[in-house]
């Protein structure tokens, strides 16, 4: 069996980023940038106040308490038309800009006010409450990098600095198709025998709309050669990246191989994990092609492992894979020593420590197991059994990437 490490290589080498775009700012949630971004002013462009209270002279409290006559109120928004001088004070709003001459704010807390003067209560040294102009980002400074993938603090800090239209790849347009004669859309009422209800398309097509990926729905195609290869010369044309479920391992009627085989450069793996052991990849039309397996866990971990990552390769994106953390198991697990295993468990603190819980059976059809999972402990080829208390790397599939490409597969 080809080793998981060396497959995701593989996958990962073949991927090519997609075309830049300039998009609105809230059209770039989920993108990555293709360039580097710059300030090009000062954040905050002005110094201003921290609290609302009075512009002072810090040296003027040094015997606190003490009485300062107000020249002026200065709202947010407002700018001061009055100098500090020593005795006086400005009462001055939260981000109202710093008059000349003060050097803190007093915070209204500590201050009682009178008719056109103020008391100081306390000694206030130099500089408090004050937020200085470029406290935040100066002029300059590089605030993202280029693969940096956008959130929506990214996108509130790309707002402060004036920009609306982002440097960006495009966003990667995914064909999904389920196959098989016995799977069925999810609203049937009634399975007639050896039917099942189609998981697998509606949880692809989720996963990658949470990634910022446009899905195009192929729907379920039936084991019909004829019917597939259209399905799959559509996905080709009209989207960046397909992606199908079942009919990739070594059964007499899984005609997804056979026609894959016809009409693009795939390749059939046996990877050395658990689950998800049989995976296809490869081009169909020029385009990336992933076969994932057919029961529904498998195919999570499939997209989970190499299509996920792909995706955001192509996005180009820095960081591709989800993060991993120290953990402990709970309760002992039996394992392949011959494959990597994803084992679905609940993450929960315990002691200063991540502890880990399988969270239902380890089955590959078991998907609600994995809805009520935080994590998989991956447990690596050459273990085996692992006791109660051994540690383990949890990958937090509910935690964004903070793995990079070469810090996984070195």
């Amino acid at each position: 069996m080809r080793p998981l490490a060396d497959a995701q290589r593989d996958v990962l080498a073949a991927m090519r980023p997609l075309p830049e775009a300039e998009v609105g700012l809230l059209d770039a949630l989920g993108l990555v940038l293709s360039r580097d971004v710059v300030a090009p002013h000062d954040v905050p462009p002005f110094a201003n106040s921290a609290m609302d209270g009075y512009a002072i002279i810090s040296a003027d409290t040094s015997s606190a308490p003490v009485t300062l006559r107000v020249l002026e109120d200065v709202p947010a928004g407002s700018v001061p038309t009055a100098v500090v001088t020593p005795g006086t004070a400005i009462k001055i709003m939260t981000g109202a800009p710093m008059p000349a001459g003060a050097d803190t704010v007093a915070e209204v807390e500590v201050t009682t006010p009178g008719t056109g003067a103020v008391v100081i209560g306390e000694s206030v040294e130099t500089g408090r409450s004050v937020r200085a102009a470029g406290g935040d980002l100066p002029t300059g400074e590089i605030v993202f990098l280029a693969g940096e993938r956008l959130g929506p603090h990214h996108l509130g800090v790309l707002a402060t600095i004036g920009v609306s239209s982002v440097p960006v790849r495009r966003r990667p347009v995914v064909a999904v198709l389920s196959t098989g004669d016995e799977v069925m859309p999810p609203d049937t009422d009634v399975l007639a025998p050896g039917a099942i209800r189609d998981a697998n398309r509606p949880m692809l097509m989720a996963m990658l709309s949470e990634l910022g990926v446009d899905v195009l729905d192929l729907g379920i195609v039936p084991d019909d050669e004829t019917t597939l290869r259209a399905a799959l010369h559509e996905g080709a044309e009209r989207a960046d990246v397909v992606l199908t479920s079942g009919g990739v391992s070594m059964g007499e009627y899984d005609l997804v191989k056979q026609v894959l085989t016809e009409l693009g450069n795939v390749d059939f793996w046996r990877v050395a994990m658990q689950p998800a052991k049989p995976f296809a990849f490869g081009s169909i039309w020029g385009k990336p092609l992933f076969g994932l397996p057919g029961n529904p866990v498998s195919v999570t971990v499939a997209f989970e492992q190499f299509a996920r990552p792909a995706l955001l390769t192509m996005m180009g994106a820095r960081r591709v894979f989800r993060s991993r953390i120290p953990g402990v198991l709970a309760e002992p697990i039996e394992t392949s020593p011959y494959r990597t295993v994803f084992v679905r468990v609940a993450v929960s603190i315990s002691e200063g420590r991540w502890l880990a819980s399988p969270s239902g059976s380890q089955s590959s059809n078991v998907l609600s197991a994995l809805a009520r999972a935080d994590a998989f402990a991956v447990v690596p080829v050459g273990i085996g059994d692992v006791s109660s208390g051994d540690g383990v790397e949890l990958e937090m599939f509910r935690w964004p990437e903070q793995r990079t490409m070469e810090e996984v597969l070195r």
